[in-house]
């Protein structure tokens, strides 16, 4: 995997208009997980993307009613089946976190960069997916020394509000191979 002005090259990337500049050219310090399914507890399909760049059909499903004027985006999705889709490039600000604390510091959109793993809480994520986010973390690691230290689930990060990853993530599973490589 090779980053290219914030971009992963080599997988596909959808572009979002949900971003701006991070604060004062901030680096990104955390790493955040999150999960997402749409319609909830299905997999695959157009709509994470047409969500995440302002497109979703309110009338397509039910459920879209309630989110399809959500401004929401991660830096990218991990599909089930491993597949890695980039939306926003990793120096700009996505709007993954809402609001949030990390270590003292609020609005974790400022200096995080947001992973979506397409699943639910409670369902294992594949072996496909481990390996991608494995990928993934090691490039940031590259690029944004340290990050590979401050790893953390939506659900730390916005208690009460967010329960994502979930007791479906293995964590230490996931630590465990960024230290194996």
């Amino acid at each position: 995997m090779l980053l290219q002005d914030g971009w992963i090259q080599g997988i596909k990337h959808v572009i979002s208009p949900h971003v701006n500049q991070r604060p004062d050219g901030q680096a990104p310090t955390l790493l955040v997980i999150h999960n997402i399914s749409l319609p909830p507890g299905e997999f695959g399909g157009p709509w994470i993307d047409a969500l995440f760049t302002g497109q979703l059909d309110p009338l397509a499903h039910p459920y879209f009613a309630d989110i399809h004027q959500l401004r929401v985006s991660a830096h990218c999705l991990i599909r089930r089946d491993g597949e890695i889709v980039q939306y926003v490039p990793f120096h700009l600000r996505a709007w993954h976190a809402g609001v949030s604390c990390y270590q003292g510091r609020s609005v974790c959109n400022d200096f995080s960069i947001g992973i979506e793993l397409e699943g639910t809480d409670e369902l294992p994520y594949t072996d496909a997916q481990y390996r991608a986010l494995q990928q993934v973390t090691l490039l940031l690691a590259e690029q944004y020394p340290g990050i590979e230290q401050h790893l953390t689930g939506h659900s730390d990060i916005a208690p009460g509000r967010k329960t994502d990853p979930g007791p479906g993530f293995d964590w230490q599973r996931y630590k465990h191979s960024l230290t194996t490589g």
